[in-house]
């Protein structure tokens, strides 16, 4: 899905006689094109479709938008790794990320000393814990 996201003009730079900006979509920052707005100035907040500021917005309205997609997920699915996403979606296990019904490793097995040879935590036939 493509979207226009409001952002918060970090930084202006002149690039290749193209006028640039670091932007902060809510904690994620991006390269902007400002071509379409080029009077923006550092602090305004801007809408942004595919890389190119295209039009101020003024912070009441950026924050609430800001806020909306972030409750509804939206800015993970914009900006977030498209991959884990898809692969999230799909039901394909992600290293690193606990799954439903799958046991998890503790982290415990190699570390400190153990009783009578077994993992800890766990009983040898015939014996108790």
């Amino acid at each position: 899905m493509c979207l226009a996201v409001p952002g918060r003009v970090i930084s202006l730079e002149d690039r290749d006689d193209t006028r640039m900006a670091e932007v902060d979509f809510g904690g994620v920052r991006k390269e902007v094109c400002l071509e379409y707005v080029p009077d923006v100035v550092v602090g305004e907040y801007v809408v942004v479709h595919v890389g190119f500021a295209i039009q101020r917005l003024d912070e009441e309205s950026a924050t609430a938008t800001l806020d909306s997609f972030e409750r509804l997920g939206i800015l993970e699915e914009e900006f977030g790794d498209g991959f884990a996403l898809a692969a999230r979606q799909a039901g394909v296990p992600q290293a690193g990320v606990p799954q439903a019904g799958v046991p998890q490793e503790t982290g415990q097995q190699g570390s400190g000393p153990q009783r009578g040879g077994s993992p800890q935590g766990t009983a040898q036939p015939g014996t108790s814990s």
